[in-house]
């Protein structure tokens, strides 16, 4: 696997990734470190697609049409694995099993996106925020981010908003309502979940065992 590999990158909070509207000769997974992948609209408005996380996959979607259809985003400190995107189907015809690593990541952010519809679709703004405070408290856990019962969470109150179709103030208030209910708390860059049963149930959703693969 080492031979597709370009190098690591590191990049520091706030720099772009990935652009938007623009093709890249590169591939990433995340190594540590999380951010956003967004879309602007043509008037300006942006809608957060997802959360980057380590493990994840960023520019395969370039890497298969040409060119990006979102931009990528650093939240905080992120060292990346990167891959020459040319070598892609060389790598599918001679590492299946690495293949299948790609793929299962892909599966997982489809998923997630799945999720995210059926929020924006049918769940209120308390359920919004429940859902998504609770799967990103299981995923960071998962990979063994947990600590003193917080894990790290460096994104702004603004981007949970652009990501739920929520305004700030309203999303403000519902992490109050969440906080002051003894359900979770989310602050200085820290998230802590107190009861995640009943912070799934106003989800409406189950708890996940979620399934974490070695980093590429």
């Amino acid at each position: 696997m080492n031979r597709f590999k370009v190098a690591e990158r590191h990049v520091e909070r706030g720099a772009t990734v990935l652009k938007e509207g623009e093709s890249s000769a590169e591939l990433y997974t995340v190594l540590s470190g999380q951010g956003i992948r967004y879309m602007t609209l043509e008037n300006g408005r942006r809608q957060v697609i997802n959360f980057l996380f380590p493990g994840d996959l960023a520019g395969l979607q370039g890497g298969l049409t040409g060119e990006m259809s979102h931009s990528v985003e650093a939240s905080s400190p992120m060292v990346l694995c990167v891959f020459d995107r040319a070598r892609l189907w060389e790598l599918f015809r001679n590492q299946p099993e690495r293949s299948y690593d790609l793929t299962w990541i892909s599966a997982v952010q489809e998923h997630f996106l799945g999720e995210t519809i059926a929020s924006l679709g049918q769940r209120d703004a308390l359920q919004r925020v429940a859902w998504a405070l609770l799967r990103m408290h299981e995923r960071l856990s998962a990979l063994g981010l947990l600590e003193a019962g917080s894990v790290p969470l460096p994104f702004r109150q603004q981007d949970l908003a652009d990501a739920l179709g929520l305004s700030l103030v309203h999303t403000n208030k519902t992490i109050g309502k969440l906080r002051d209910a003894g359900l979770a708390n989310w602050a200085e860059g820290r998230l802590t979940v107190a009861d995640r049963r009943q912070l799934a149930r106003l989800a409406l959703v189950d708890l996940e065992r979620v399934e974490v693969r070695p980093l590429m």
